[in-house]
């Protein structure tokens, strides 16, 4: 079998075969920084594409040219336009939906006069709705941006490695998902399972890794968005980490969690709808490259100049990839922290209706899947595709998106990807806002400092803590920048400070043995190894030198990783065989519902129906089995069934493409237009039935059923009626 390669594949297609192999054969192994010499490089542009104002990338150093001077693509304004103006006008429309949808409501079940229905949204969420707050809650700046920088590093095995290493996670908390419905409908947060079950010693570890998932999370949100904001605007640094959360807390403030599901719907319309012009834009619509063929070749092409350490024959399009791979279990490790750990995903499970738990959830991973997958396909591979002069700090910050849409579609393509990039940061802002404020009003003040609380001071002390996460959140972001640390060094290590605590976690709700000693301990033990486990890798492989580059390499946050998460279960398991719990269940749904500040219909499961326990126990089987099935597919089968096309054949890319194209749209669909059926076509146990108004005499209370006159041979019948001074009963009314 020939190997497909730029001199068997492409090379005859060009004009000027000779002129080209010799462009290819003096760009093997040359890079715009490496080669940078006096604001000069020796790159040249193998396809002789320019940039989108007409001027030449040859000779370029980087190719946003922060370091040689060059003028930020959008002015300094549209930057505070998108932060400040924008955001506030998508404050204003998200509170407006709240306002409305109150508008329908007795006073004291409105958001902000009900602390449950401002916790909970009334745990009435419809599956549509919880699907697309499952991707705009999931859709981090890493997702649009991290998923390309590995496109843009590995090639084909990035984008799906992102996308399956993270999409599992959320499939299988579907199943936790319905075990909330059916032992503990009545909770605000994770930690007062965990407070019922294993006491304050429990209840405090688990609210620090319950925070410092937030902040992880938070913190890697405000990175992202500010490094291309700053890079594509010019706009400051220090005042983005600022910008990007503070208008989101107002409407986070005003609407609760309600509030959250409104701003998840209308930002994921805006990033699924940018999403898809891209893809056609790179493989269907005038542009530089405008087909899965030009693609095809020009990746070939790539190939000779940076080929990929790891893959095989160095290409960009094998799944055959060492690089990829570990990026990939990393993903896996890292992100189940970032789930399960994670108040907000709890959060979204408790406001659901008990029938869409496990609908919302399945959908809601499966569309996700189509946003690291399609589009760092699309925007990723086309950074190799047009060779742009990227260095590697920039991909590493997450620039390759912006400078793709920068050269296909000039300036508007630069504010596209920008505004997509923002709503995606702050849709998953409001989230963790909330989240926090949960956790602070529930699990600090409620339980610790006022817990005869009344609804009214538990939402005031939500908001507040809203407010204050949005400031505190921009100053940690601004501290980690000053340290040097970016996008893709926080998401590879998140997993090392966060994974311990996912076994113990899920335990609390699936395993009725498993002991405070041993959930505690092998949390603690399971980050203490992982930190050894990281460092001393880094250590190890640089000669000795533990720095904030060494721990940001592959190979020392694959081994925290797994530390984290592997050695935390055998430590928990182990102690709890010991002495085991045997908790019992009904404890759980007695002490959760008793912690209940104002009365909800909605936190009880209904006795029959689509809403009760029978329903739920059948669709905890279903989403069990569906969620292995998929997960077995995903990471396993998927994988191995691509590995004989090594490397992709111009049939099998197109294939490839084809199947991301298909994904985007139906995720479009589950979380777009599904939602807007569900609004318009409710289900018919959310439309009350009209009253019908019976006429009745005025002294009958209750209104009387008319039954059919029974059919009785005819007699003659005699009432006998009591005297007037007798006491009226039953036995004084009789037939003769």
């Amino acid at each position: 079998m020939v190997v497909p390669s730029c001199e068997n594949t492409v090379m005859e297609k060009f004009a000027h075969p000779d002129f080209m192999r010799g462009i290819v054969e003096s760009q093997r192994g040359v890079t715009p920084d490496g080669t940078c010499v006096n604001g000069a490089s020796q790159y040249i542009n193998m396809f002789g594409y320019l940039a989108f104002d007409g001027k030449s990338y040859d000779g370029a150093c980087s190719f946003f040219g922060a370091a040689e001077g060059k003028a930020p693509p959008l002015p300094n304004a549209v930057g505070w336009t998108i932060c400040l103006v924008l955001g506030l006008l998508f404050a204003l429309l998200t509170s407006f939906m709240v306002w409305v949808s109150n508008r329908g409501l007795q006073a004291e079940d409105q958001t902000g006069n009900n602390s449950e229905v401002f916790s909970t949204a009334g745990r009435t969420i419809s599956a549509g709705l919880t699907a697309a707050d499952v991707v705009s809650k999931w859709t981090w700046a890493a997702t649009l941006l991290q998923s390309s920088n590995v496109a843009f590093a590995y090639g084909v095995s990035g984008p799906f490695w992102y996308a399956a290493g993270a999409t599992i996670q959320v499939i299988l908390f579907a199943v936790l998902a319905i075990e909330i419905k059916r032992k503990c409908p009545a909770i605000h947060t994770m930690l007062e399972v965990v407070h019922a079950r294993w006491g304050t010693a429990g209840h405090l570890t688990f609210l620090f890794f319950g925070l410092m998932t937030n902040l992880i999370v938070t913190a890697m949100l405000i990175l992202g968005g500010a490094s291309v904001i700053n890079a594509l605007t010019g706009m400051n640094t220090y005042a983005a980490n600022f910008m990007i959360p503070v208008p989101v807390m107002f409407y986070t403030a005003f609407g609760g969690l309600k509030g959250t599901y409104y701003a998840s719907f209308t930002h994921t319309f805006v990033i699924y709808l940018a999403l898809l012009i891209f893809m056609w834009k790179i493989y269907a619509g005038p542009s530089d490259l405008g087909s899965t063929d030009r693609v095809y070749d020009n990746l070939l092409c790539a190939a000779e100049r940076a080929p990929v350490d790891g893959n095989k024959y160095g290409q960009f399009l094998t799944m055959n990839s060492k690089g990829g791979l570990m990026f990939g279990i990393i993903n896996i490790v890292g992100n189940f922290g970032t789930v399960f750990v994670d108040q907000s995903y709890w959060q979204g499970a408790i406001a659901c209706k008990p029938s869409a738990t496990w609908k919302g959830y399945l959908l809601g991973g499966m569309a996700w899947f189509a946003i690291p997958f399609s589009m760092a396909t699309a925007l990723g591979l086309a950074g190799r595709a047009l060779d742009l002069p990227l260095t590697v700090d920039e991909a590493g910050s997450g620039l390759v998106p912006p400078a793709v849409a920068l050269h296909l579609m000039g300036r508007g393509g630069a504010f596209l990807v920008a505004f997509q990039l923002f709503l995606a940061v702050t849709s998953t802002a409001n989230s963790e806002q909330l989240a926090v404020a949960s956790l602070f009003s529930y699990d600090v003040f409620k339980r610790y400092i006022s817990p005869n609380a009344s609804g009214t001071t538990i939402i005031f002390v939500s908001r507040a803590a809203i407010c204050g996460w949005a400031i505190f959140s921009g100053i940690i972001a601004t501290i980690l920048f000053e340290m040097g640390i970016g996008l893709g060094w926080v998401y590879q290590a998140m997993g090392n400070f966060i994974g311990c605590a996912v076994a113990p976690i899920v335990f609390a709700l699936l395993w009725k043995d498993c002991s405070a000693m041993g959930a505690i301990a092998g949390a603690w033990t399971g980050l203490v190894a992982a930190i050894i486990a990281w460092c001393s890798t880094a250590a190890t492989q640089n000669d000795g030198t533990v720095s904030v580059d060494t721990l940001g390499q592959l190979e020392p946050a694959l081994a925290g990783n797994l530390a984290s998460l592997l050695v935390s279960p055998f430590v928990c398991v182990a102690i709890s065989l010991l002495s085991p719990q045997n908790y019992d269940w009904k404890d759980l749904g007695e002490k959760t519902g008793a912690y209940m500040i104002e009365s909800d219909k909605a936190a009880r499961l209904e006795a029959a129906g689509a809403e009760g326990s029978d329903a739920l126990d059948r669709a905890y089987r279903n989403t069990l089995i569906g969620g292995a099935v998929m997960t077995f597919v995903l990471i396993i089968a998927w994988p191995l069934l691509a590995l004989p096309a090594d490397p992709f054949s111009r049939s099998y890319f197109g294939w490839w493409v084809a199947i991301a194209f298909i994904w985007g749209h139906v995720a479009f669909i589950i979380t777009v237009l599904y939602p807007l059926y569900e609004m318009i076509y409710p289900d018919k146990d959310e439309v009350p039935e009209p009253v019908k108004e019976v006429p009745m005499l005025a002294h009958v209370v209750t209104p009387i059923p008319i039954l059919p006159e029974p059919v009785v041979e005819r007699e003659l019948v005699a009432i006998v009626f009591p005297d007037d001074d007798d006491e009226e009963s039953d036995d004084d009314m009789g037939v003769a």
